[in-house]
């Protein structure tokens, strides 16, 4: 017991570091712990939830579900045909939102969409269309589909269309047109629609054609080796854009049906658009999504997504409920001349990235995104292993090797961002606050807190149900 006594005092120390601080200038031995009460008010709701007999073996399912999944790419078709849209009909990112709410850049993508399907002769002319009700909106994820930034898909644009080999589930995204002044980012000028009307013209067709000579990509695999060559999937997409070009090429060179001089172009047009593959890896996390859907008593998240006016999740356990909350201006680097003031609020479906365990919560794998969004590597590192604490796995197939090949973190879970007050972190671009601007930077943000408590609450009233 004296020698006990006189051993050097060992202070844990949770919460305040001015006790912490204290015990040192006492020479302790101090080990502070990282530790947050949970978000106010959700004491009962949590209480509820976690003794929800359903929940354990349900969260389980949901994980098992997202973590089978295989995206393979095995068509290209024009939204009308693989989404049904009609004319005058548009999806956009995010939860539902109105012409009167929507955001300058969504607003823009709008009028340049309008502009481009002939609905209107000018910007101007498709703003006041919207105005007098002209245009149908509805969220991309209400027909399996994503969109990056604004979203904006309109029926002649041309999709990706990726299947699950096992179950036959779909998904769609439209294609990258590469970074700047592009609609995605609310840009309108005639540069724009030019882009876009070659986009639907040429090069839709050039990858159908491609695609159905060389049978379906395997997406999966191409995420799984750009996690272990530098790429996170939602800002840094070099590798797995090289590798489809790869994988494409040989095909569309030998389609005779269209001439050398487009399929060079095309070539040129992907290699040269780093970004080109998030419009697959997007899409790829959707259809894993998908299949952890509508599980009673789940509380894992299975979508993120953003309009620029508000952020919505999605939770396993609620179904196709929105929990909305107005969205986080990213914070980071500009372009130019651009500053704070220039920025739209978070804005688009990339997100789903991360709720898959891609984009910032395998920032560990992708040093070289931390640049691009103002931080180091060793932010970058913190970031995923931060991640770990609210998920409820680790992605077998994303394996970081930074941290000795561990998977990434995935299946964000309600209750664990409840208790632990830690939001996702998510890599993202920034937008031009005005329509026709584009992009005017690079960021991190986060989720706004208060829509997890109340996705919290609904989970609570369904288990009292």
């Amino acid at each position: 017991m004296t020698e006990l006594l006189r051993q050097e005092p060992h202070v844990i120390s949770a919460g305040l570091g001015v006790l912490a601080d204290a015990a040192r200038q006492q020479a302790a031995r101090v080990t502070e712990v990282d530790w947050k009460p949970p978000m106010p008010g959700t004491e009962d709701d949590l209480v509820t939830v976690l003794g929800d007999a359903r929940r354990t073996a349900a969260n389980a399912l949901a994980v098992e579900r997202m973590l089978a999944v295989r995206a393979h790419l095995v068509d290209l078709l024009p939204a009308r045909e693989a989404l049904g849209l009609a004319d005058g009909e548009f999806l956009h990112a995010g939860p539902p939102v109105s012409w009167e709410r929507a955001s300058g850049p969504l607003r823009g993508a709008l009028m340049g969409a309008a502009v481009f399907e002939g609905l209107a002769d000018d910007p101007e002319a498709a703003a006041d269309l919207a105005a007098r009700g002209g245009f149908t909106l509805a969220p991309c994820h209400s027909r399996g589909a994503v969109g990056p930034m604004a979203g904006v898909v309109s029926p002649s644009m041309w999709m990706f269309v990726l299947a699950d080999p096992v179950t036959g589930r779909r998904s769609y995204c439209s294609l990258n047109e590469g970074l700047g002044k592009v609609l995605r980012y609310g840009a309108y000028s005639p540069e724009v629609i030019s882009r876009l009307r070659w986009m639907s013209a040429v090069l839709g067709p050039l990858l159908q054609d491609a695609v159905r000579r060389r049978g379906p990509v395997d997406v999966t695999a191409i995420l799984a080796q750009m996690v272990q060559m530098g790429d996170e999937a939602h800002n840094r997409n070099r590798s797995g854009t090289l590798m489809l070009l790869r994988d494409l090429l040989p095909s569309a060179v030998a389609a005779a049906s269209f001439p050398a001089s487009e399929i060079a172009r095309a070539a040129t047009f992907i290699g040269g658009n780093d970004h080109f593959f998030l419009n697959l890896a997007m899409p790829a996390c959707k259809l894993a999504l998908d299949a952890a859907r509508d599980i009673p008593g789940a509380t894992m998240v299975v979508a993120m997504a953003r309009n620029g006016t508000d952020f919505g999740v999605q939770v396993s356990g609620t179904g196709d409920q929105w929990f909305t909350a107005p969205a986080l201006t990213p914070e980071g680097l500009f372009l130019g001349s651009y500053g704070p003031q220039d920025a739209n609020p978070d804005i688009g479906d990339s997100a789903i990235t991360e709720t898959a365990g891609l984009g910032g919560f395998a920032m560990a794998a992708a040093p070289a995104i931390a640049a691009l969004v103002g931080g180091t590597a060793a932010d970058a590192l913190a970031a995923t292993r931060r991640m770990y604490e609210i998920t409820l796995a680790e992605h077998p197939l994303f394996g970081v090797p930074a941290l000795e090949f561990r998977g990434t973190p995935a299946g964000i879970d309600v209750t664990l961002v409840a208790r632990t007050s830690i939001l996702p972190q998510i890599n993202t671009g920034m937008a031009g606050r005005v329509a026709g601007t584009g992009q005017v930077g690079a960021g991190l943000v986060t989720p706004p807190a208060q829509i997890f408590p109340a996705a919290l609450r609904a989970l609570a009233r369904a288990a009292r149900a």
